[in-house]
């Protein structure tokens, strides 16, 4: 048979008649975008790494973990989690609409039910604690079924945790004020040893101050010597009378999670996650 002439049956027109495609003619993924805005509560694929947005540069984001420690990874098309969707991480710009979203940063779910509440239940210090939680949070708490109830103290969590029972489908958070080395509620936290307990929490000594101080017209909380109570301390150094009418005016400020500390938001977010996930 002559080269130039073509085999019987054959057409010019086969699977291999072009170039060949080695991915197999499978489209990349394509990932939703989601504005990296400070506060925003993700996970690093691949690592685990969680914590809140901080900063973002060229190709690089800046997260602050739980501890209040900043890493800086790299932006990735898909490298993040964002409630428990894959995403890629894009910078916000002054378009990025805030309508439909939570007070936490969540997809707002119009109409959604609530769901009727979990075993599984989220610990906090104190009544403040538990009305700054459900101020910023509550819309996914009632979606989600978690319960936050207050501790009136950490003194005896051991004994408490110990009494609730906690067991896979029955896992229990505890968020605490002033989580640092060597503090009273870390020692409190390192008796903690169980598989389906989670213990974190903020630096701050009171939750009043995971509260971005500008809400109220002030650049910094005063300072107040260890030893004297925290909330009149600060009272009086801002010349407050009623420290309770203060926590109000306080609460009524906050509009969302941007107006919260990141290492706050962070242990909050961490406490949801590990509460709600499957057993």
């Amino acid at each position: 048979m002559a080269d130039d002439q073509p085999e019987p049956g054959f057409n010019g027109k086969g699977i291999l008649s072009g170039p060949i495609d080695l991915d197999g003619g499978r489209a990349r993924p394509v990932y939703p975008k989601v504005p990296a805005v400070p506060g925003l509560a993700v996970e690093q694929r691949g690592t685990g790494l969680r914590g809140v947005v901080v900063a973002l540069g060229k190709g690089i984001v800046t997260l602050r973990d739980a501890n209040g420690r900043d890493r800086q990874v790299r932006l990735l098309d898909g490298g993040f989690m964002v409630e428990r969707r894959q995403v890629t991480l894009v910078a916000p710009t002054s378009a990025t609409p805030s309508a439909g979203r939570t007070a936490s940063g969540s997809v707002a779910m119009a109409n959604a039910p609530a769901r009727i509440a979990r075993a599984s239940r989220i610990l906090v210090e104190g009544t403040h604690d538990a009305e700054l939680v459900e101020r910023v949070w509550g819309d996914d708490l009632r979606i989600e079924g978690v319960v936050v109830e207050p501790l009136d103290g950490a003194d005896h969590l051991a004994e408490i945790v110990r009494t609730f029972g906690p067991r896979p489908g029955r896992r229990l958070g505890v968020l605490l004020d002033h989580l640092v080395d060597h503090s009273k509620e870390s020692r409190l936290a390192a008796e903690v040893d169980h598989p389906d307990v989670l213990v974190t929490g903020h630096p701050f000594v009171d939750i009043w101050a995971a509260v971005k101080p500008a809400k109220v017209g002030l650049r910094a909380w005063p300072d107040v010597p260890k030893g004297e109570n925290w909330k009149e301390g600060i009272c009086r150094r801002i010349g407050v009378s009623d420290p309770r009418a203060f926590w109000k005016q306080l609460l009524g400020s906050i509009d969302s999670y941007a107006d919260l500390e990141p290492p706050l938001v962070g242990a909050v977010e961490q406490l949801i996650d590990f509460v709600t996930e499957p057993a």
